[in-house]
Formats: C-alpha cells, sequence, structure tokens
C-alpha cells in the first residue's frame, strides 16, 4: 500500500514548519539543527528562501509573510561584513558555512565554504524568479539578487587552478581540496559559469567531469557517487531530464536518470544487506549524509560494532553503521516514486517513533542498542535544515514540477548550463 496525498501533504507542510517557526525573522539565519546553540547554516537559509516560494504555492505561508521573510534575509547578506576580518559573514561574495543565530557572523572559525554559498544564491535566484510582480518589495528582492550575485567572484575561488576550491579560511587561506569528481557541486559549476563578470572558463567544468568515476553495481551502470545526498541537491533547482552535457551524451543518458539509478542501487544495497544490519529492506534504505549515534564501538550479538556520529554515509563501501535517513528516500521522489512511496509508507508504518513535530527526524538506527531508551534502537533527538529543505523542494518537484518551472525563468541557470555544453530538451525550446 502505499501513501496517500494527504500523507505528503502532511510530510511536506510539517517539514515546512522547521522554516518558519526555527529562523531568527530579524536577520533570516535558519538553524543547522534544532539543538540547543545551533548556529545558522547558510545552506539551509537557501533551501529556507526557496521553501517560502513553495510555502506560498501551497497555502502554508501568505505571499506577503513570505516576502518580508526574504526581503529581511537578503537585506541582511547585502548589509553584512564581506572582509578578510575572521569575524566577518563573508568574503569576496562568499559566506562562512555557520553564522551565529543572533548577529549573522561567522561560528565555530567555519570555513568560507564554495558550495554552501552556492545553495544560499540558489535560494536568492529562486526568490527573485518567484517575485516577479512590480510592487516595490519584489522590485527589491530581485535587485538584491542580482547584486549578491554578481558580487560572487568565482574566478577568486579558482585560486589559480582549474576547479574550484571548496573553501578558504583567513587564517589559514584557500582549502587543500577541489570540487572534483561527481558531487553535489554541479550546480556551483552552472551559476559560476553565468557570473557576467567574475565567471570561470567552460575549461573548469570539463576538468570537473575528467575526475568522474563511472561504475557498475547491482548490474546498474552509473555515474558515481556514495552518499546519496550527492545525486539529489544539484537537482532540487535544476530539470536535468533530457538535458545533457559532453559526459552524458558520451553515455547515452542524463543525470536525472543517473540519479533515478543511484536510488535504486541504494534499494539493491539494503536488500543485500551486506554487513547485516537491522532494518535493511526493499522498503528501508537511505544511506547518506546524517546524525549518527556514536561515535561509540560496542558488541552487539557477538560482533563487534562500530558506530559514527554525523557523517556521509554512503554505498556500497561506507561508511555504514546502520543508520537509515529517511530523508535520504524522500528527497529521490522525483526519480523513483515506485520504490520511494512504498519506502515512506514502511517508515510510517514500521517507525512512527521517528515522526514528531517537523515530520521525520534526520535518522534511525535500529541496530543500535542502549539501556537508556525503551524500545531498541536509537533515534535522532533532532532536526537538520538539510533534511527539511530537500523534503520540501523534492516533493514538490514530484508533484507538480514547480521549482523546476521556476528556475527555467532564471537566465543565469539557463546560461550556465549551455556554458557548461549542456544541449536538447527544455534548453532548445527557450
Amino acid at each position: 500500500m502505499k501513501p496517500s496525498e494527504e500523507t505528503l501533504d502532511k510530510l511536506q507542510r510539517d517539514a515546512f514548519e522547521y522554516f518558519l517557526k526555527e529562523s531568527n525573522r530579524a536577520n533570516g539565519m535558519v538553524p543547522d539543527n534544532t539543538r540547543k546553540d545551533s548556529h545558522a547554516s547558510i545552506a539551509a537559509i537557501g533551501f529556507g528562501l526557496t521553501a517560502y516560494t513553495i510555502g506560498v504555492e501551497r497555502g502554508f505561508i501568505t505571499r506577503a509573510e513570505a516576502i518580508e521573510r526574504t526581503l529581511t534575509t537578503v537585506r541582511f547578506f547585502r548589509d553584512s561584513e564581506q572582509s578578510e576580518e575572521a569575524d566577518a559573514t563573508g568574503y569576496k561574495g562568499f559566506y562562512y558555512h555557520f553564522l551565529h543565530m543572533d548577529t549573522g557572523r561567522r561560528a565555530w572559525e567555519s570555513e568560507l565554504s564554495t558550495v554552501d554559498s552556492t545553495f544560499l544564491l540558489a535560494g536568492i535566484l529562486a526568490s527573485a524568479a518567484y517575485f516577479d510582480g512590480e510592487a516595490p518589495d519584489e522590485c527589491e528582492i530581485r535587485s538584491l539578487a542580482e547584486e549578491l550575485y554578481a558580487r560572487t567572484d568565482w574566478q577568486w575561488a579558482l585560486n589559480g587552478g582549474e576547479t574550484v576550491s571548496m573553501g578558504w579560511k583567513p587564517e589559514c587561506g584557500f582549502l587543500p581540496y577541489r570540487w572534483e569528481g561527481y558531487n553535489e557541486a554541479l550546480i556551483l559549476y552552472v551559476l559560476a559559469l553565468a557570473s557576467p563578470a567574475r565567471a570561470i572558463p567552460s575549461e573548469s567544468y570539463k576538468a570537473q567531469t575528467r575526475t568522474y568515476c563511472w561504475k557498475q553495481l547491482y548490474g546498474l551502470e552509473f555515474l558515481y557517487a556514495g552518499p546519496l545526498f550527492i545525486h539529489q541537491l544539484s537537482h532540487m533547482w535544476i530539470d536535468f531530464r533530457g538535458i545533457q552535457d559532453e559526459f552524458m551524451r558520451e553515455k547515452g543518458m542524463d543525470y536525472f536518470e543517473n540519479s533515478r539509478r543511484a536510488t535504486y542501487a541504494q534499494q539493491q544495497y539494503a536488500i543485500r544487506n551486506p554487513l547485516d544490519y537491522k532494518g535493511y529492506n526493499e522498503h528501508c534504505w537511505g544511506i547518506t549524509a546524517s546524525d549518527g549515534p556514536g561515535p561509540t564501538c560496542m558488541k552487539i550479538e557477538g560482533a563487534e560494532r562500530c558506530f559514527f556520529d554525523y557523517t556521509a554515509r554512503g554505498i556500497p563501501h561506507g561508511p555504514d553503521d546502520g543508520t537509515i535517513a529517511p530523508w535520504a528516500a524522500i528527497a529521490s521522489l522525483p526519480f523513483a516514486p515506485e520504490i520511494v512511496l512504498p519506502a515512506l509508507q514502511h517508515f510510517n508504518e514500521v517507525y512512527p517513533e521517528v515522526t514528531s513535530k517537523y515530520g521525520f527526524k534526520c535518522s534511525f538506527n535500529p541496530t543500535f542498542e542502549s539501556g537508556h531508551q525503551s524500545k531498541p534502537g536509537w533515534i535522532s533527538k533532532g532536526y537538520y535544515g538539510l533534511d527539511q529543505g530537500p523534503i520540501v523542494l523534492m516533493i514538490e518537484n514530484h508533484r507538480t514540477g514547480f521549482l523546476w518551472e521556476l528556475m527555467k525563468k532564471c537566465p543565469l541557470i539557463v546560461e550556465g548550463l549551455r556554458k557548461a555544453g549542456f544541449t536538447g530538451g527544455w534548453l532548445q525550446l527557450l
């Protein structure tokens, strides 16, 4: 039995409430998670801005309230300090990964994150595409979005190399890592290519695709990445159905089909369950970046088991400690609803305790044993903005394609895709 439309309605609405109730109305900051004293995550802010447009369409929030929240946020980023100071909000048009909820200044000595800044900018651009009216406040949203995007110095982020750096810190300069291999930064390259004054060259995108890893797994051939979120995040804003870059033209498929295959590979891994974890089956899967019960090791049924805390779990090579993230399955809804909807039903029926005020909690682990719980297993204590956003956005893309259609009206997305070499499909019709 598959879940009803009312079930999807409730899950989407509950996840949306995270952004309504947890954000700081004074500056637009959205917490990374619901734990006490959590800092804001700029990616979660970008997810929240995007979610507001869906909230208006669904009647979860009025257009006026969404405009007010959006303006508060984009005004904050326009006015926030951009400098090399250690406690600034950002530098060179990028922003620190984590910011203080009250001041919006850098937290935890976190890095100036190029990909998290991209998700923030994607949310800002979604707002600009949606609020297309002639009222002064809607005009201001569009104007500020253009200003914030234009000042992002993508050329600087190359740090003299072909591919984009993952980040920078005032204490030590650029991080030694770059966005190479197939990863969640596909949309980063699209936006970096489209910049009117600070664009990276098209060769940078080709350099990134040269590092791709094509695999066959469980009889499925696809562009490999272990954690499921990598196959989802860029797809929240970009409809990859029917459009191809040079890499995908050679493979005779597209990134949407690639994500469908990656979703099926997750299910197949759970069916095979090579490490013999409790709960894994055709309806219980979703291995990705998520909270976990560790770090700790313990002997369970005669076997030594080690558990991690928050980490990027993946298949088939791990890390895998028996932790399932329901949001990871839900965020694949547009790609493979025929296996995602039964998984959603399974989570609701077999693990009702995983659901609370904002829908599914981050993750759970049936294998983990704790004497402090009445029921065997472990459940994440809180919610993460990085989980709630994909639930809201991908349910909507599955049901109506609203966000995909909205972002096709964003000239920067279209320009970036074309500069990356994408052709065919809806790009030909524009």
